[in-house]
């Protein structure tokens, strides 16, 4: 039987993340004692590597408002193609 994943919250992987780059580890702190899959500390470091270099340049202010927009835009996305999918339900339902 396989075991059910654990989850992680937020304050704990981001902790992780300078540890690992500022020490050049490839591993999380404890590696194998915390049980954590190196694998899975790589994804968190690669995830903020990756908003790390799309903000570069940016002042901190800066760049904590453009991740806010980009939530808010990923948001009003999802609303509007709800709408939309609720439209093309609403006119078949007229036309029927």
């Amino acid at each position: 039987m396989s075991e059910t994943p654990r989850k992680f919250d937020p304050p704990f992987w981001e902790g992780s993340i300078p540890i690992v780059r500022e020490t050049g580890k490839r591993i999380a702190p404890g590696g194998p004692r915390t049980g954590i899959h190196e694998g899975t500390v790589g994804n968190w470091v690669a995830k903020d590597r990756g908003e790390h270099e799309r903000t570069q340049g940016l002042s901190t202010g800066d760049a904590a408002e453009l991740k806010r927009l980009r939530a808010e835009n990923a948001e009003l996305r999802m609303e509007r193609d709800v709408l939309n999918r609720s439209v093309v339900l609403w006119v078949k339902e007229a036309t029927r």
